[in-house]
């Protein structure tokens, strides 16, 4: 009879905790879709917005990414960090649009993403696959699984914060 109390407990205890958590939605949107609720078409915003945003890395569009990116913007490169160690580097707003201005990709294409919207904030997660512009041989290519943050400041998305979540693998 206890262990039946405590299982029942621990059921409403657990249904509490999924009442408590916070509004948010989880999409991946096709381009032609219709957005319906609010969430969804700030969903469909911060997606291309994204694509946006990859289409000026590719062209080395220091220019338009500086306007997107704020102060305190931070790229962190490399799975290293998931697992206790070091990350491959850590860019800042700076020293990323200086890598990004020599213009090191031919492409760099979205796949797997999903948008996570919490009000103002939106969490992007998924994959993209690059090929280097001047690249050796057997690193033409890569991929990197990310999480992305962005914030809606002013009216205006900004692009906040990258972290590899894993790779680069080749």
């Amino acid at each position: 009879m206890r262990i039946r109390w405590v299982v029942v407990i621990w059921v409403l205890v657990l249904a509490g905790t999924g009442l408590a958590q916070s509004k948010r939605i989880s999409t991946t949107l096709a381009p032609d879709s219709k957005a319906t609720t609010p969430d969804a078409r700030q969903a469909e915003e911060v997606l291309a917005f994204e694509r946006q945003m990859e289409a000026a890395v590719v062209r080395g569009d220091v220019a338009y990414l500086s306007t997107i990116l704020p102060d305190d913007f931070t790229f962190t490169h490399g799975d290293g960090w998931t697992t206790g160690g070091a990350p491959i580097r850590v860019d800042t707003k700076s020293s990323w649009l200086e890598s990004v201005g020599k213009k090191p990709y031919l492409s760099r294409d979205l796949d797997s993403v999903k948008v996570e919207m919490h009000g103002d904030i939106a969490i992007t997660y998924g994959r993209y696959v690059a090929k280097n512009r001047n690249a050796s041989a057997g690193r033409e290519q890569f991929s990197v699984w990310f999480e992305r943050v962005y914030a809606k400041r002013d009216g205006q998305w900004q692009y906040v914060s990258h972290r590899t979540v894993h790779g680069p693998s080749y």
